[in-house]
């Protein structure tokens, strides 16, 4: 069955374009994040799917109907705003029931789906309670039921949880993550923070000045990130990118930098090569080891700070002019400033991305000519 397709989709305000040719195909019921910082395009392709903004170019389709110039209420979507959009005049009872006694359902039925909603998000105690008598969580699941009551084609969340202090955020990730199963329609969501984006998503779309950089699921954003900017967004801390230089000895390459080095991979040689002495190489936080063994070091630090988090440390290694960071160090570990380390990391945990395109040489090495390029 089909659910939303966007084709060439375009936003512009005057000569401002804000959202550029963004094209996606989302399943029927298909749970899709759209992740990006501030200002990217995702809250405005949001509105442009739910009708609230106009569409400047492009083709939206919702279940095979040409979508463009309905109304949203044509479009029939739910939606979960930021500020839980609650009538504070009403109890959570008649807030839930609004819209289904707008759309005429019968008396018995909308009690039905309220009763249902409310076992659902664990708020039948609360059906009395004006939204002035809850807390930021339990008026976030009033205005998460308003929308399960329905059966709409689309449901569409614009940064829900965002309001929340850490705890409730957590609490209501974990409560969306069980209530996905229970959604049978497509769903997209939109927000800022990546650890909902990969917790929540079938699907992330990550987007950066109006664009899409990725989208695929959870574990190809992080495994396989197809740009500097997808490796560094996603993954806290982001991932460590350093300049180096590619220098062949025979019939061996290998990255520098300082003190730096580590050999090329076998997987990744012939396009490496075809860089022409320079690259950009991605280095995980949590994919470092210090002092590791089973692997050669590929270089030689100095401690500069080390940050406890309780299960484990982050610790800031300086490598000459450069600092990398490594995380999942043993708590009880102790590193002192300034104190002497080497670094190691399994090699098929390295990212290299091209210093021209800022692309990641993997994702596109098929495309390159096969013909290496030793370099100066």
């Amino acid at each position: 069955m089909q659910g939303v397709e966007l084709v060439g989709i375009n936003k512009s305000y005057g000569a401002v374009q804000v959202v550029k040719d963004v094209d996606l195909s989302l399943g029927h019921d298909e749970f899709v994040v759209l992740v990006g910082p501030s200002g990217c395009g995702k809250t405005t392709t949001l509105r442009m799917v739910a009708g609230l903004e106009t569409i400047t170019s492009g083709k939206l389709s919702i279940r095979g109907q040409h979508a463009n110039h309905l109304s949203p209420a044509q479009r029939d979507v739910a939606m979960v705003f930021q500020n839980y959009a609650l009538y504070p005049n009403m109890n959570v009872y008649d807030n839930m029931a609004f819209g289904l006694r707008n759309r005429g359902m019968p008396k018995a039925q909308v009690d039905s789906e309220i009763r249902r909603a409310a076992d659902v998000l664990a708020l039948g105690k609360l059906l009395d309670r004006k939204p002035r008598q809850l807390s930021g969580g339990q008026q976030q699941r009033v205005a998460l039921g308003r929308c399960l009551v329905r059966d709409p084609k689309l449901f569409l969340f614009d940064e829900p949880l965002s309001n929340l202090d850490a705890k409730l955020r957590l609490e209501m990730r974990q409560e969306l993550k069980r209530l996905k199963s229970r959604i049978t329609a497509t769903s997209i969501y939109v927000t800022h923070d990546q650890i909902e984006a990969m917790t929540l998503g079938d699907r992330v779309v990550v987007m950066a000045n109006g664009e899409v950089q990725q989208a695929g699921t959870p574990e190809d954003i992080y495994h396989r990130p197809r740009n500097i900017f997808v490796a560094t967004f996603i993954g806290s801390p982001p991932m460590n990118i350093i300049e180096v230089g590619i220098t062949s000895i025979g019939d061996r390459s290998f990255f520098t930098a300082g003190d730096l080095k580590m050999p090329v991979p076998d997987r990744l040689k012939a396009a490496v090569l075809s860089l022409r002495g320079n690259a950009l190489l991605g280095l995980r936080p949590e994919h470092i080891v210090i002092d590791g063994a089973g692997s050669s070091s590929f270089a030689s630090g100095n401690v500069d700070i080390t940050e406890l988090l309780g299960s484990e440390q982050l610790v800031q290694v300086r490598l000459g002019e450069k600092q990398v960071t490594v995380t999942r160090v043993d708590p009880f570990r102790r590193l002192s400033p300034a104190q002497a380390v080497n670094l190691s990391i399994a090699t098929e945990e390295i990212h290299v991305f091209d210093p021209a395109t800022q692309q990641n040489i993997a994702d596109h090495q098929d495309r390159r000519a096969a013909t290496p390029v030793i370099a100066a």
